[in-house]
């Protein structure tokens, strides 16, 4: 037996309101009446009734989606940001469609040409760069977009991150105050512009002090490379502190120094990430790190992409947000230093 699908006109019948006034009701932010919320709602209920959100954006030419692409979420920043994305977004009215690509391989443009097909009012892009093919795209159909916690070099592309060379610098003066001769860096994707500026801000630290890196590796924002990297680094003439750029790589290079080679922190060396995840603060790591303003970077990222959408004429904004450096137990702390 096939069951008739209820529709608004349903509703309004049983209402006893108009196809307009159910409209209004289920629309955010439109106006309707104590009264007439009430009965359009106890009558969608009894019949079953849900609104077509896609069939509306048809007709309206706004969905109130917003399509939220991230690389990936073993890193525990992203599952805490895209958290408060949704729900700053859900708190202005609009809906959130989560899209997964690889923040190495080249299909970051295939699901941007599926995230349109939703015909989404807008994109956030987690840590993921574009080609200017598909940023031209994404202006050409309409649909603006901010990039979350990475920039590229297309200056039509707005963009939110924290101060990444500023934080990088903070954590080389960091090291250096402590009286740290022979400092390590181990990086991230080397594709990824937070990775770029962060060692950028680090190694232009060390160079004002008249101090050179010591050793590299690169952790590629996963946990096992990180611990090859770091069995690398520590096989001869060993660094006597480590700046990782991020917590996710940090915690690996921790338990490789600690578990594998029987060192301690910070005794026998330093460690310093970046993002200040909630592991991070946990005893077992007391990481020293330097902080993402997560929570402002989410309503500043909002906020860029809403003003688009509601004046398409705005022009492209990109803002760096400073951060602190949280000092706890991984990293030998200067004398006299302020915590």
């Amino acid at each position: 037996m096939v069951t008739q699908k209820v529709t608004s006109l349903d509703v309004a019948r049983l209402a006893g309101v108009s196809q307009s006034a159910v409209s209004r009701v289920f629309t955010p932010g439109a106006s309707a009446s104590q009264k007439t919320v009430a009965k359009v709602r106890k009558a969608a209920d009894e019949l079953g009734y849900r609104p077509n959100f896609l069939a509306r954006a048809v007709v309206s030419g706004k969905s109130r989606i917003i399509g939220l692409v991230v690389a990936y979420l073993n890193n525990q920043f992203y599952p805490e940001a895209l958290e408060k994305l949704t729900n700053k977004l859900q708190e202005r009215g609009y809906h959130v469609l989560v899209f997964m690509a690889s923040h190495q391989a080249g299909n970051i443009d295939n699901v941007i040409e599926e995230i349109l097909d939703f015909q989404v009012d807008g994109i956030i892009a987690a840590s993921v760069a574009l080609s200017s093919d598909l940023s031209d795209r994404c202006l050409a159909a309409g649909v603006p977009m901010v990039l979350f916690n990475r920039v590229q070099d297309d200056p039509a592309m707005s963009a939110v991150t924290s101060d990444n060379i500023a934080g990088g610098r903070k954590a080389a003066e960091f090291l250096l105050a402590g009286g740290h001769k022979k400092i390590g860096y181990i990086a991230g994707w080397e594709g990824a512009s937070t990775q770029r500026d962060r060692e950028a801000g680090f190694r232009a630290a060390l160079h004002d002090a008249g101090a050179e890196l010591h050793a590299r590796g690169v952790g590629n924002f996963t946990s096992e490379q990180s611990r090859a990297a770091t069995l690398e680094m520590f096989a001869s003439d060993p660094p006597d502190a480590v700046f990782v750029a991020n917590d996710h790589m940090a915690i690996a290079v921790m338990d490789t120094l600690r578990f594998e080679l029987g060192l301690r922190i910070p005794e026998d060396v330093s460690v310093v990430g970046y993002d200040d995840v909630a592991v991070a603060a946990w005893p077992t790591y007391s990481l020293t790190t330097v902080r993402q303003p997560a929570n402002r970077m989410v309503a500043e990222t909002v906020d860029i992409l809403l003003s688009k959408i509601e004046g398409p004429d705005v022009g492209p904004h990109r803002l760096e947000i400073d951060g602190p450096l949280i000092v706890r137990g991984s990293a030998r702390i200067p004398e006299g230093w302020k915590t």
